[in-house]
């Protein structure tokens, strides 16, 4: 046992019981270090388990099987450690910053004097002095997160793990809150050894760590790492930062193997799932493409950059539109293939056709609901039994937030038409003549 390593998995796998009690994987093999003076981000897709992992790490969930340890310790619940930021603050809005901030302690026992010394520190160290008898709504986000941050460092953790910690903040706030925490930890001003980001942000992640894992989903495993070896603070405008964020946009859109044969034999488990994105983010994202000055290929930063979306919704949307056959993503870029210069270029009636040939062609969902529909006399059928096919794999809010996407899709490509007063889904009305 190394003696700067301070998190070790080994194996790790969990699943979660559906309400049928089939059992779904999360995360799978999962192998895992952070050593001291290491910030980690994770990334991945929706589905990847990014955030049960670090729920397993701070011990408020078990794993299934593998070693999960602390310091060569077995983590079996909340360690004194380790502690956590959430992305929604999960403040107590009946109780100051000062008794929020506290309240780790209190669970530790710790005596109210020492309690409210610590606190003080704390609050003065993130930037929060003077605010200590304020209601949580008196404060802006920006200053909420700060009290959900010092309630995680007053207990001096070795570990600091952070869900999200920037992304329910504005640009310039998230920014500005991230890089004071790299000060105190550069400056050596917190005791915290080593921290571990969940992010969906690709440059907050670049900017940050000293290495990014990178999941892959259902389930989720680490499928590549990326080590950064430039010191910081770091220019996000240097040439080798925008060369990392290139590579890491890059292998986040390159599709892994498992994921490409699933794909391909339409296996239900894999096959059935939807990227979270509508038909206007779609059509947005490839007429910006399209336009001057990408012209119909565009670097994928600077794309998001111009489009003034979060990776969180673009990266579904790029993989909407490459399962659509309309862009192609390599190697950090992204251009129109043949078929998407074409439907740019259409008129709204061809869009919508070229939309629903694609649709059957390639979204196994959509062409399930279509055949099914046709092998009806009179061409209709309850939303019922597809929720029930997509809980057999997915979870009851991810089942119908998939057959909601779906039932967009396919409804803009004409390929069905839905009730949303009776959930019923019946063929348009030129299929059922014809």
């Amino acid at each position: 046992m190394s003696q700067n390593l301070l998190i070790e998995l080994k194996g790790v796998a969990k699943s979660f019981r559906a309400a049928d009690g089939t059992a779904r994987s999360v995360l799978e093999k999962v192998d895992f270090e952070l050593k001291e003076g290491e910030i980690v981000a994770l990334l991945g897709k929706s589905g990847s388990g990014k955030s049960t992992l670090l729920r397993i790490i701070a011990g408020l969930i078990p794993s299934d099987t593998g070693k999960v340890a602390y310091r060569d310790r077995p983590i079996y619940g909340p360690v004194a450690g380790i502690a956590m930021v959430f992305q929604s603050f999960a403040l107590f809005p009946w109780l100051t910053v000062q008794q929020n901030v506290e309240l780790g302690l209190e669970a530790q026992g710790v005596p109210a004097d020492e309690r409210e010394t610590r606190a003080d520190a704390v609050l003065e160290l993130i930037g929060l002095a003077g605010f200590g008898g304020a209601l949580p709504r008196e404060l802006s986000g920006g200053m909420k997160q700060r009290v959900g941050i010092a309630r995680a460092l007053v207990t001096n953790p070795d570990v600091l793990l952070m869900d999200e910690a920037f992304s329910a903040l504005d640009v310039l706030t998230g920014e500005t809150l991230r890089n004071d925490m790299l000060e105190l930890w550069d400056e050596d001003r917190i005791p915290t050894k080593g921290i571990l980001i969940v992010s969906h942000n690709i440059e907050e992640a670049v900017m940050m760590s000293d290495r990014i894992i990178m999941l892959s989903s259902d389930p989720g495993c680490i499928r590549c790492e990326v080590k950064i070896d430039l010191p910081r603070p770091r220019n996000v405008d240097s040439p080798e930062v925008r060369a990392l964020i290139d590579e890491v946009y890059g292998l986040m859109t390159m599709r892994p193997v498992q994921e490409v044969v699933a794909g391909a034999v339409a296996h239900k488990h894999q096959g059935y799932r939807l990227p979270e994105t509508d038909v206007s983010r779609i059509e947005a994202v490839l007429d910006l493409l399209a336009d001057a000055p990408f012209n119909g290929r565009a670097d994928l930063p600077q794309l998001a950059e111009e489009s003034e979306l979060s990776d969180e919704e673009l990266f579904p949307t790029y993989e909407a539109l490459g399962q659509l056959g309309l862009t192609l993503v390599e190697k950090g870029d992204i251009s129109l293939t043949p078929l998407g210069k074409r439907y740019v270029e259409a008129e709204q009636s061809q869009r919508q056709e070229l939309f629903g040939q694609q649709l059957l062609t390639h979204i196994p969902l959509v062409a399930h609901i279509r055949r099914s529909l046709e092998q009806e006399a009179n061409g209709m059928l309850p939303e019922g039994p597809f929720l029930e096919l997509l809980e057999e794999f997915l979870e009851a809010d991810e089942a119908k937030r998939v057959l909601g996407v779906a039932v967009e899709w396919g409804r803009y490509g004409e390929v069905y038409e839905y009730d949303y007063h009776t959930g019923r889904l019946t063929l348009p009305e030129t299929a059922e003549e014809s």
